[in-house]
């Protein structure tokens, strides 16, 4: 990872700290947001020069230790404090592309399961498999190209009309943002992976809500537990939505589900006789 990346996360973390925050007196009004580089150094047990450095990209590449105190002088998250050592290159990094090929137990898994849609996605959210329900709900998957079965480009670039949520989904502001996120993870995983560098800079280029969540920085969302779907032919169908982490190739499988008994239940299970073509 480029220098310059870890210091534009190090001074977008900084920014969104207040002195309060870490203990410290607020003080004369200051004219930029968040803490001074000093205040972090001291923080941390570092000299201000070596941080200063750090943020300008120009400082020798930080130890464990030191990344270490700067998360914590930071208040850094779990996931933020991963990112970090990645972006300095002290926590293992894939060279390698990721991958697309998808366990057959899981294959085998979505086809058993009873009235759930469930898919899985890539490290660069590209559907990966699903089952009849998941297509009826979503889309017909095994009508698009494999690039457009991409929920990233479809979330930021279409082609549904502007304004339009990606399949009328309740938290599209929110699934934007987590897309965002997940990918600034991907690509630090990922660094030499022409697909994850030109998806990113595919969406930085032709989306500027994507350019704009991607200079934030952020890397940690909290998870969706429930969303809404506005389906063309049943309506509003509100699922619980679980997604589990496939580690052994960086992959997800997710979930939609509704209790028995109610009116979302009653909805999907009419999806799984309309089958994947309920949308037209």
């Amino acid at each position: 990872m480029s220098k310059q990346q870890l210091g534009e996360f190090l001074r977008s973390r900084r920014e969104r700290l207040r002195p309060e925050d870490v203990g410290l007196p607020s003080g004369p009004r200051r004219r930029t947001p968040g803490l001074r580089r000093e205040e972090v150094a001291v923080l941390a047990h570092i000299s201000t020069e070596y941080y200063v450095r750090l943020e300008q990209g120009r400082a020798p590449w930080p130890s464990g230790d030191v990344l270490a105190g700067i998360a914590g002088a930071l208040k850094l998250t779990d996931a933020e404090s991963d990112h970090l050592h990645l972006l300095a290159g002290t926590a293992p990094i894939r060279t390698r592309t990721h991958r697309r090929d998808v366990r057959p137990s899981i294959l085998a898994l979505l086809e058993r399961l009873p009235q759930t849609a469930g898919f899985v996605t890539s490290a660069v959210f590209e559907v990966l498999a699903w089952n009849d329900l998941a297509a009826a709900l979503m889309e017909d998957f095994a009508e698009v190209s494999p690039r457009d079965r991409n929920l990233a480009r479809r979330a930021f670039l279409g082609p549904a009309p502007a304004g339009t949520p990606l399949y009328g989904i309740s938290d599209a502001a929110e699934f934007r943002l987590h897309v965002v996120m997940q990918l600034r993870a991907t690509a630090a995983r990922y660094p030499s992976d022409p697909e994850v560098t030109g998806l990113v800079e595919e969406l930085r280029t032709g989306s500027p809500d994507f350019a704009r969540l991607w200079e934030r920085n952020d890397v940690q969302a909290a998870p969706t537990l429930r969303k809404t779907f506005r389906h063309p032919a049943v309506g509003e169908v509100t699922v619980d939505c679980d997604s589990l982490a496939l580690t052994d190739r960086d992959q997800h499988l997710v979930l939609y589900s509704a209790p028995q008994g109610t009116p979302d239940a009653e909805a999907l299970a009419l999806l799984g006789v309309l089958g994947p073509g309920a949308r037209v």
